[in-house]
């Protein structure tokens, strides 16, 4: 296997010879033998062991066993310890979900901090068949059957083509010494359900099996690159325009394809989204109907989609301002005050000039703490500036035919909850220079 091993490095890996490595390391047979190989090869590397404190003394065993292989090898063991189970409670995850984040997490940080250049795993070719086999079982795309990817950005994993019982023999023949964990032979996983009971009768029917899954796996991912051709096509006549906050797709183009379902989940999957009909029915829904994930927000306005982030976070944000324009909650300098949509300034004017969107000039004594700048909400009204009557908010940007992303992000100054400014729109008439105005205050928006 090491002359195996080392082929394949030569020919998908040539640039971990001269690479700073980590190698993540359970003290299993996977990981225990790609350490001993990397060492059989003269690689530059550290272990990287990860204690889930799980498995009560056997964790500490399992760490203390990686710690003296360390010494075996005279390479530099870093061990970090996890509260698995409280992390997997407090971010309502499985426990395998949160060991798995909590590791790579890690991993990167590790690397990140010391200066690594790649993060080796173990992964072989009977992992990724399980794995192929999760995603089928549970139901997936196209990408869900391409594999675990041999590299991704700066994780490699140099063992993806071997199978487990060529990593078996190779420990057996060189005396190599590991840690079972017996959690591995529990049925209550479904990848050792599917190791224990489905891949044997399944390696029975085609002894060849993995041999022929490697074939199955590179069609797979030859037909991905044509996937991916295409919807790069699609994609670049979709979007209209984006920017950091929102991206914009004509639907035409959608309707103009054979398939708008498959084009739309693979435009849209990786953003959380996964009721597709109702994805599909925005193409010919009402104006501001809209579909959300988790994180994302996809809506139909006119002729297009518009997909932004969800601002929960955002709609609760406010920013509060008195008079004298100082307050330690913000960042205030000489009349400057930072917010989310830019630089309000305060300064005093000396003459009344004419309004525009992005400046207002109003009466000072008519304002009254505290001032507070935040997104609008449903209910909120004002008094636009030349107007007799008040309007709400939702009407006046409506009538101004602003996109939904406008809307999201449409700002307002308020005075003990009076609306003063809708920031960069229109100001509001009850608080408008007049004749008998002592002190004129000029708010800018920059």
């Amino acid at each position: 296997m090491l002359n195996a091993f080392k082929n394949h490095i030569e020919k998908r890996f040539p640039f971990l010879k001269n690479s700073r490595l980590v190698i993540a390391i359970s003290g299993g047979i996977d990981s225990v033998v790609l350490a001993h190989l990397c060492h059989k090869l003269n690689f530059d590397f550290a272990l990287a062991h990860c204690n889930f404190n799980l498995r009560g003394k056997e964790s500490d065993e399992d760490e203390a066993f990686v710690l003296d292989l360390g010494e075996q090898l005279d390479v530099e063991v870093f061990v970090q310890n996890f509260d698995t189970e409280a992390y997997a409670e407090e971010n309502k995850c499985s426990i395998q979900m949160a060991a798995r984040e909590l590791r790579y997490d890690w991993f990167s940080e590790l690397a990140q901090q010391l200066n690594f250049d790649y993060i080796l795993t173990a992964h072989h070719a009977d992992d990724n068949l399980e794995t192929f086999l999760i995603n089928f079982t549970r139901g997936t795309g196209l990408n869900g059957l391409t594999g675990i990817p041999e590299l991704n950005d700066n994780i490699a994993r140099p063992l993806l083509p071997f199978a487990r019982e060529a990593i078996e023999a190779y420990a057996e023949a060189e005396h190599i010494n590991w840690r079972e964990d017996l959690s591995n032979t529990s049925r209550k996983y479904l990848r050792n359900k599917l190791r224990h009971d489905v891949v044997p009768i399944l390696k029975e029917i085609n002894p060849q099996l993995l041999d022929s899954f490697q074939s199955t796996l590179e069609y797979l991912n030859d037909t991905a690159d044509i996937v991916e051709e295409s919807l790069n096509a699609v994609a670049k006549r979709a979007i209209k325009d984006l920017d950091e906050n929102h991206i914009t797709f004509k639907i035409s183009e959608f309707k103009k394809v054979n398939n708008p379902k498959a084009y739309l989940f693979e435009m849209f999957k990786d953003y959380g989204f996964s009721e597709w009909n109702d994805v599909v029915n925005l193409l010919d829904a009402e104006t501001g109907k809209y579909v959300t994930s988790s994180n994302h927000k996809l809506t139909k306005h006119r002729e297009f989609l518009i997909l932004t982030d969800c601002h929960s976070e955002l709609d609760s944000e406010s920013i509060p301002i008195n008079k004298s324009v100082t307050l330690s909650a913000v960042e205030v300098q000489k009349g400057k005050v930072q917010t989310p949509i830019g630089i309000l300034f305060f300064d005093e004017a000396d003459a009344l000039k004419d309004n525009a969107q992005t400046t207002i000039y109003v009466d000072v004594e008519k304002m009254n703490d505290p001032l507070e700048l935040r997104l609008w909400q449903k209910g909120d009204v004002f008094q636009p500036i030349g107007m007799k009557g008040k309007k709400k908010v939702s009407k006046y940007l409506k009538d101004e035919k602003l996109t939904p992303i406008e809307k999201e992000n449409t700002w307002i100054l308020t005075s003990e909850n009076r609306i003063v400014w809708v920031v960069g729109r229109r100001a509001d008439e009850r608080f408008k220079v007049t004749d008998q105005t002592n002190k004129i205050l000029k708010i800018e928006l920059k």
